[in-house]
Order: structure tokens, then sequence, then C-alpha cells
């Protein structure tokens, strides 16, 4: 064992009046409890680097069912990691508990931890102390601690310095923890993005020998971490570095690195996240899985049933993304109809109007039809500025913009007359 490098945290600017004060009655229960206590991650990253973090992570030496011992309202969470969720007021505070890092144990298989062929680890609840908890994480610069009782911060790794270095290093062999976890390298990718950081050579060097194992990750962590990855404000920064490393054909097989559609819809998101508007990973699916999506429109093409083959084409290319990337329902819906809702802006009909600009995916599908008209089909651009007055228009200037659609008279039927008495 080594001593830490432990840092008087106000001397960077790291005081406890910083600190969410629910995230500090969490601790201070685990310690009065007679068990160690720390904020550790995220948080204390961020705080060093003068931020405000949007949540706190607290590390202990309690078990999961001490912790729950201890507080109030807890709910046990994860198989993989076991960890507790503390309810204080109307926050969640996540509590872990100290584990071991892969190399404290002998290897083997046992009921707390467990690997696939691929070493993979599939369960991961083997406890340990600080040190090895420490030596457990995967970046340096997120396995800082923060010591609210004596309000220090606690260095194993270098983490540290890396942080005042802005670099980006992964504690241990490279290649084994990106085999352990491969989800750790969107991690990597995303702080890239997020920090600017420079990622250390020795991670570059086996990136390409361990990229396809993202196949074998879990479909549904691969959603929320593809989540993070495009919805922090730094998208566009993301995607060129997916693309830069070709992890896109690991995640995305369909998805052009060089669409301008892509492109576009990236920027768009970061601008909508620095506006403070909402954004959604479902318009981004839309965008990415679009490619795929119009090539089996072609293959499956009806010209009678336009609508029945292209929700077929939907269904299909959802279908198959989902063995890569887990979209939760709701999301996918929203993808399928932004989709379907396109030829109906693009041949609008005078009768059904009403329904068509009150449909739930209406805003979806007409940013999603601006940003086909800006980047790939110019012949667009006109229908999409008639729906752009059409919005900004009042009752009687929609209703002449409607007349401008030249709908066809309704033929009536000829009454057959009724035979004489």
């Amino acid at each position: 064992m080594t001593e830490p490098l432990r840092i008087d945290a106000s001397s960077e600017g790291l005081t406890r009046e910083r600190i969410d004060s629910r995230a500090l009655e969490v601790t201070d229960a685990l310690v009065a409890a007679g068990y160690e206590a720390y904020l550790v991650g995220g948080c204390v990253r961020d705080l060093l680097l003068g931020k405000d973090p949007k949540d706190f992570d607290v590390a202990t030496s309690a078990t999961p069912q001490q912790v729950q011992d201890v507080l109030p309202r807890t709910r046990l969470i994860g198989r993989r990691f076991q960890i507790v969720h503390a309810r204080v007021g109307r926050e969640i505070i996540e509590v872990s508990t100290f584990r071991k890092s892969p190399e404290d144990d002998d290897g083997g298989d046992t009921d707390l931890r467990r690997h696939d062929s691929n070493g993979v680890i599939l369960r991961d609840n083997l406890f340990g102390t600080l040190e090895e908890d420490a030596f457990r994480r995967d970046l340096t610069i997120n396995a800082l601690y923060y010591d609210p009782t004596n309000e220090q911060i606690v260095d194993h790794v270098g983490g540290f310095d890396d942080l005042k270095n802005d670099r980006l290093r992964l504690i241990g062999v490279p290649k084994l923890r990106l085999t352990e976890d491969p989800v750790r390298l969107l991690r990597l990718l995303r702080f890239k993005a997020k920090l600017g950081f420079e990622i250390d050579p020795e991670i570059e060097d086996v990136i390409p020998e361990v990229q396809d194992l993202l196949q074998v990750a879990a479909p549904a962590r691969l959603f929320d971490e593809i989540s993070k990855l495009f919805m922090n404000g730094r998208a566009a920064a993301t995607w060129n570095l997916l693309c830069d490393y070709d992890i896109v054909n690991v995640l995305f097989p369909c998805a052009p690195p060089d669409s301008a559609l892509i492109a576009a819809a990236m920027a768009n998101t970061d601008a909508r996240v620095a506006e403070g508007k909402p954004v959604t990973p479902g318009f981004l699916f839309a965008v990415l899985l679009w490619p795929d999506f119009l090539a089996r429109c072609h293959e499956l093409a009806e010209p009678d049933k336009p609508l029945e083959f292209s929700s077929r084409a939907a269904d299909e290319t959802l279908r198959l993304q989902q063995h890569i990337i887990a979209v939760p329902r709701r999301f996918s819906q929203f993808v399928k109809e932004t989709w379907l809702l396109q030829q109906r802006l693009i041949q609008p009909k005078s009768k059904g109007m009403g329904t068509l600009v009150g449909h739930p995916r209406f805003r979806a599908a007409y940013d999603f039809l601006l940003l086909r008209a800006e980047t790939e089909e110019e012949h667009l651009k006109e229908r999409a500025d008639w729906w752009t007055r059409y919005q900004e228009s009042d009752e009687d200037a929609q209703a002449q913009l409607r007349g401008q659609l030249g709908t066809k008279p309704r033929r009536r039927r000829r009454r057959r007359s009724k035979p004489a008495q």
C-alpha cells in the first residue's frame, strides 16, 4: 500500500460551501455511524475545474445493506454494480461501496465478480478498501476523492496531476481496462470532447484493437452512453471523434461519416443545449438511422402502398439497430413517426391540415425537413419555406397558403334514380 497524495481542498477553491448540502448530509451520517465516506468522481473533478457539478456521488466503506441501515430512504439498484440510491429531500444521492480493482483478486469468477469469454466484466461486487476502489476506477481524473471531514483531496492514482495537465489517462494497463469494459472507450471520447483534454498515447495505440468489443457491450448501456455523448452540448465534437477513431462503423454501420445532414443535426443540438432548449436523443437517432431507412424504403417500395412499405422499412431499420444499441420504445416511436411524417410534409393536402399540424411529432418532423432542405436536398427548400410561412401566418393567410396546394376537387357520386313504383 502506498500513501496517497493529500491536498488541502480549500487551496484549490474547494470548500464545503460549494457542495450540495444533501450530499454532505449523506457523508456526515455515514461517518457518524463509523464508516468512511467521501465524495468521488465527476463532482470532485468539476469542482476542481471551477464548474458546478450536476450531481454528487458518494463512496463509502459501508456495504449496501449497511448504507440502508444508516440512511432512512434508500433503494438498492443494479446487478452488475450494486449501488444505493439515497433520497434526501427531492434529490437522489448515489452511494457506492469501495470495490476491489481487477488486479486485487485472483482473477477467478465468483458470485461477486464474473467475466465473459472476452474478459468483459459482467458483475463486480467484490468490496474492498479506499485505495483498492481508486485503482478500480477508469480514468485518473475520475478517481479523486474529497474527504468532507478533513476537507482534503485524496489522490491514489495521479489524477490531480493529470487534471492540471489536461490529460486523459486510464488507471492500469489500457488494453486490459478497455477490454474489461469497452464502454470506457466512449467515456474517454466524451471527456475529450467535453474538457478538451488529450488522450494518453498508450490508449490511442490500443483503440483499434478493442473498439469492436463495443459490439458485445450491453445494448441498453450503449444507449445511455450515446445519449450522454450527444446531449451534453458537445455533440459535434463528439461525432467528429467517433469518425476520427472509426467507431461510427461499430455503432452506426450505415451512417456516413461525411454526412452533412448529421453534422448539421449535431451542431443544431449543441446550439439548443447552449440556449437552454430541450433536446432528445430520438431526433439524433432519426438523423443517424435515416440513410438505412431510405435504403430499405427503396428495397421494399410498393407504389400502391407507400405508407405501409415506409412503416415496414422503419420497423426493420429500428429492429436491426436494437442489436447494437437498445433504443427505448418511446424514442424508437419518436424516430418512426418523424420519418413517416416527412412525405406528408413534402406533399401536404388541404384536407386534414389541422390533424397534421396537431400531430405530437409535427415540430420534430418539420425541424427534420429543415435540416434536409439545408444540407442534402435543395428541392425541399421551397416546401420547407412554405411550412415556415404557414406556421408564422394568421388564419386568413394560412387559408390562402392551403389554397396554393392545388388539391383536386372531390368528385360527387351520381345518385341512381329510384325505379318507378
